[in-house]
């Protein structure tokens, strides 16, 4: 009788994830058809944009950023640079400043994180998105961490210029070979900030919001405000599609963000971004489900369902436990399924890595796969059982 009912349940929770990783099939298939490449707008430029940059204690970062936004081929009459130097105790705001950018320094130590320094900045720059005159203004979200590519605005524009109004370029991690921890990361991401929104941009639906290297239409930003959450691009994502809006895809508008060498480095980031998805999970589904109900439509039935799959390693993680106890309770067909399961899985990331062009040295660091996904689901328990409660942290530089 226990047996029965163990094996009962083994299936319910197989098939629970065979519709996940169908879904991650369905959307590799479909991203391999997407376009990787914006068509040219045929006419000069004479859009505007203003990029916004919050940067608490960004000292050794936010130079590279600016040098590179000074590299663009975008007319540099047409883009201003504003950065936020939030709460900071280093010298953040000096060599901004020494860089040409306009920085606004803003100290409220009650209230930190990237949600309220955006909407402290934009209130100071709401005469300016106001007064666009002839030309149209778009505005710029980046970290204070990355670089972006040289044909970043040029992309934008081309994009905003055929009606695009909620724009996400593509966000790689810089110099993934550094490490065996990065080269995991970059390929994490790569199926989550590549594979996934290609996939989603060819059935219709919206790309989703990933924190960086994000560009709006002046007036949709003028709308809403950010949200304080631990995750404020999901949740400006979900206020978004709630509010008719979508989000495309740039995968050649590309920005590089720096992320820790060590599994360690990244916990506090981690921890937040779970901490956020789980919130949102609560929070947005239910909405996004009663709405689609309402009005069907495949952009929030896919917004909820992107929320209700759980990180790649757990996906793994939970794929291979399902396997182990297949084998222990006999159920060779419930192997079986499990063994399609992770088959699955590394045929997306692996579909994800050829898209994204991953260096090769990306491929040989997937030895190290089962340390990563040990250690992601270490972590996602403890987020789940409430063990990692902080706020807001910043992630440590190097």
């Amino acid at each position: 009788m226990i047996l029965g009912i163990a094996k009962a349940l083994l299936w319910i929770i197989e098939l629970g994830l065979a519709a996940l990783v169908g879904y991650l099939l369905l959307l590799t298939v479909c991203a391999l058809f997407a376009p990787r490449r914006t068509p040219p707008r045929g006419e000069p430029p004479d859009r505007r944009f203003l990029i916004l940059t919050p940067a608490h204690d960004e000292e050794k970062l936010l130079p590279e950023l600016l040098d590179s936004l000074a590299a663009l081929d975008y007319p540099g009459e047409l883009y201003q640079v504003h950065v936020v130097a939030d709460n900071c105790t280093d010298r953040t705001a000096e060599l901004a400043r020494e860089r040409g950018a306009s920085v606004h320094e803003r100290t409220d130590p009650d209230l930190r994180g990237k949600g309220y320094a955006l909407n402290w900045l934009l209130e100071r720059l709401r005469p300016q998105l106001a007064m666009r005159g002839d030309q149209e203004l778009a505005l710029v979200i980046l970290d204070a961490d990355s670089l972006v590519s040289p044909g970043f605005l040029t992309v934008m524009d081309a994009r905003l210029a055929r009606g695009e109004r909620a724009i996400q370029a593509y966000c790689a991690v810089r110099d993934p070979e550094r490490s065996w921890t990065v080269s995991l990361r970059y390929a994490a991401l790569a199926v989550l900030h590549y594979l996934r929104p290609q996939g989603r941009m060819a059935l219709g639906a919206s790309a989703g919001l990933k924190g960086n290297g994000m560009v709006f239409a002046a007036d949709v930003v003028a709308q809403r405000e950010w949200s304080a959450s631990l995750v404020e691009d999901i949740a400006y994502h979900m206020a978004l599609v709630l509010g008719g809006e979508r989000v495309t895809f740039a995968p050649d508008a590309v920005v590089w963000a720096e992320i820790p060498s060590t599994l360690g480095g990244s916990q506090s980031q981690n921890v937040r971004w779970e901490r956020g998805r789980l919130e949102m999970l609560r929070t947005y589904v239910p909405r996004l489900l009663r709405e689609a109900a309402r009005r069907p439509s495949y952009v929030l039935m896919d917004a909820a369902i992107e929320q209700l799959i759980p990180p790649s390693s757990v996906l793994a993680g939970a794929s291979i436990v399902a396997g182990v106890a297949a084998l222990l309770l006999r159920a060779w067909g419930a192997a079986i399924v499990a063994g399609g399961l992770v088959l699955g899985q590394a045929i997306y990331l692996v579909a994800g890595l050829l898209l994204a062009r991953a260096p090769g040295r990306v491929y040989l660091a997937l030895v190290y796969a089962p340390a990563l996904i040990a250690w992601k689901v270490w972590l996602y328990v403890r987020v789940l059982l409430g063990r990692d409660r902080q706020g807001w942290v910043r992630t440590p530089r190097e």
